[in-house]
């Protein structure tokens, strides 16, 4: 049920983060520890946005002593993505209560 109020957010979330949270605790009343578990989400939104940006800026490829290799950034990157994943599944919305799927078209045709 949409239309609640949202709910004061965490200090310290960016933008992105900031306005997940709002978007989600107006969207659904979540338990406390729901919200424990958003709070995470929204922390590693920003997190991955963070991180994004330095990989845009530096390229993904560093130079160090040990020669050329993958930007710590990225490396970490992949990590967060993981992560946000996992903890998004853990909030367990209801499939009911997220949008339809849109078709995405690809080299393997439509996906759901």
């Amino acid at each position: 049920m949409a239309g609640r109020p949202a709910r004061k957010a965490p200090t310290g979330l960016k933008r992105r983060g900031a306005a997940l949270w709002r978007s989600m605790t107006t969207a659904f009343d979540l338990e406390q520890h729901e919200l424990t578990t958003l709070r995470e989400v929204c922390r590693t939104v920003d997190a991955i946005d963070a991180l994004q940006a330095v990989v845009d800026r530096d390229g993904v490829m560093n130079e160090s002593a040990q020669g050329v290799r993958a930007h710590p950034a990225l490396v970490e990157l992949r990590q967060q993505r993981l992560a946000l994943t996992k903890l998004v599944a853990a909030l367990a919305i209801p499939a009911d209560a997220l949008p339809a799927p849109v078709k995405r078209y690809g080299i393997q045709g439509a996906v759901s």
